[in-house]
């Protein structure tokens, strides 16, 4: 009967009663997967403390269940969109150092995702259940950097009213994430570099040296082997960080990654926005993929984000997105009309000038494009003698 109860509910606390109360008795039915036994004659205090007990660790199993989901879903590495074959080496190149305690150097333009790099690599190093604990060098002047990286002491300066732990000591068996490294000043490199060295840092205030045990990864979007040359960037501290360097293509040259990108896009906004939209037309997509995309995928998230908020149900379509030009892949600009011109034409000549066959594909009804077309000025002789 216990094995039966529990192939039907495998989670169900069981509770024995027997009227012969022996070691083997209790050994068999805890062997069998029963929470505990009791014996005849029942004693009612004692089921009432029994079930309460049973419950107390029902609740203590379900929360470790939670926790264990929780914990799985932190050290989860994040989603990072991309199919072309120079995102695939990106993701060899984190593959083969994630799981390593390597320093690691991320380059790329602004909106490449350098951060979401940072993070993935995090989530699949050996750190990964330990914080991630990112610093925008670029962000702060000197002196406030120099305090959120290496901590202060109470009455060091002006202001500091108490003991504050810097960024490598909060980041403790975890990962510090520089962002653009390039920006720091001289000195807060030459601090750097003996910290990279020597894993100790020192509170401003103290000359009392502290432990820190972290990984590094540092990103920027400058050349710093130029800036070694014009003497902005210490060589020593860019041997320390370039270990092992990933470099993030921009968006204009992994163009055949922008649908699945505009779709995960997309998908987030309609969740957060509780909105019903769940595609992006293929005009609307032909003039995504016409963009130069100055501001890499972050900028194309931001043009998404502020398409869905002024989008009809169910789609998205082209003049939902504020493009004044749209800079083409050759340099040249067309406007927003002209897209859509070339899109239909390419459409119409796909399906051999079928206006019903091409108002499917360009998801319009027809009637908007017999207007599109006599806009154009074109008719069907005309199109056809094109």
């Amino acid at each position: 009967l216990q094995r039966r109860m529990h192939e039907i509910d495998p989670e169900l606390m069981v509770v024995m009663m027997t009227g012969y109360a022996s070691v083997e008795t209790a050994v068999a039915a805890l062997k069998n997967g029963a929470y505990d036994y009791v014996t005849k004659p029942l004693d009612p205090d004692e089921i009432a403390h029994l079930v309460k007990k049973a419950l107390a660790h029902k609740r203590t199993e379900q929360e470790n269940v939670r926790l264990r989901e929780t914990v799985a879903e932190v050290a989860r590495p994040e989603e990072i969109v991309g199919q072309s074959s120079a995102m695939q080496k990106v993701f060899e190149a984190m593959e083969t150092v994630g799981p390593t305690d390597a320093t690691v150097l991320v380059t790329g333009e602004s909106g490449t995702g350098k951060e979401l790099a940072a993070r993935a690599i995090h989530n699949a190093g050996p750190r990964k259940f330990h914080l991630l604990v990112v610093i925008h060098c670029g962000a702060l002047p000197e002196s406030l950097l120099e305090s959120e990286l290496f901590g202060h002491e109470k009455g060091a300066f002006t202001g500091a009213q108490y003991r504050k732990k810097g960024k490598f000591e909060i980041a403790e068996g975890g990962t510090v994430f520089l962002d653009e490294i390039g920006d720091i000043s001289l000195k807060t490199q030459t601090d750097l570099l003996r910290v990279l060295q020597d894993h100790e840092i020192v509170r401003i205030g103290s000359n009392q040296p502290i432990k820190v045990d972290f990984r590094c990864v540092a990103a920027t979007n400058k050349d710093l082997e130029t800036l070694i040359e014009e003497g902005k960037f210490r060589p020593d501290l860019f041997y320390r960080l370039n270990v092992f360097r990933i470099e993030l293509p921009p968006l204009r040259e992994r163009r055949e990654d922008i649908p699945p990108l505009v779709n995960h896009f997309v998908h987030k906004f309609s969740l957060a926005m509780n909105k019903k939209i769940n595609r992006v037309n293929p005009a609307a997509m032909n003039l995504l993929q016409q963009q130069n995309w100055p501001g890499n995928v972050r900028e194309l998230e931001n043009a998404v984000e502020r398409a869905m908020v002024v989008a009809q149900e169910p789609e998205i379509r082209e003049t939902d997105f504020a493009f004044k030009s749209t800079p083409s892949a050759n340099g040249t600009s067309q406007s927003l009309d002209e897209v859509e011109k070339a899109h239909i034409r390419r459409v119409l000549e796909s399906c051999k000038w079928n206006q019903t066959r091409a108002a499917e594909v360009l998801n319009i009804d027809r009637v908007t494009l017999h207007h599109k077309l006599k806009r154009y000025g074109w008719s069907r002789p005309t199109v056809e003698s094109r």
